[in-house]
């Protein structure tokens, strides 16, 4: 299966939103305030979003389906042993399409982005997270620091755990 990975635009939201609704990471009660962030993001030149596409065959007339998306986040400041600079924010692939290297597609693609930009990328996760803790070592993250929450981020059950990867050298 073939996967096309390409920054957002406004048009993906509903695409987006479903991604999320069906993996259960976000509910209808919430939609407004999730669309409108995600909208708000796209528009954000100093982070990026990204979606995964994978034709539907399904349909008629062909076409594509949003499948997963991902994000960055910049934090213009530090915050305790949180430094400022580019973040990647979560990852979100539909459950039938899991495992089957989307996610990994989608962050190589951020971290692209951000090896354009920055010497560093920085990451947070809940220390239970052993999924994305093991994707993310193949960009070379290594941890920082363990504490209740990183700049805006907070964990439920569990730590958090600061990450950084420097740009690998060409």
């Amino acid at each position: 299966m073939t996967f096309v990975i390409r920054p957002a635009i406004q048009a993906d939201v509903p695409g987006i939103l479903a991604t999320e609704l069906d993996a259960g990471r976000t509910s209808l009660a919430h939609a407004e305030r999730f669309t409108a962030s995600i909208s708000a993001a796209i528009d954000d030149q100093a982070r990026v979003v990204v979606v995964a596409e994978v034709q539907d065959d399904a349909n008629a007339g062909g076409g594509t389906a949003v499948v997963g998306w991902a994000k960055t986040h910049y934090w213009h400041y530090g915050d305790g042993s949180a430094w400022s600079g580019h973040y990647l924010g979560g990852v979100t692939v539909r459950p039938d399409f899991r495992r089957l290297g989307v996610a990994s597609e989608l962050t190589g693609a951020r971290m692209a982005w951000i090896w354009e930009r920055a010497d560093h990328a920085w990451y947070v996760v809940n220390s239970l997270n052993v999924a994305s803790l093991a994707l993310h070592r193949k960009w070379g993250f290594r941890e920082v620091a363990r504490g209740p929450g990183f700049h805006t981020v907070t964990f439920d059950g569990g730590e958090g755990v600061l990450l950084q990867a420097a740009r690998p050298l060409s």
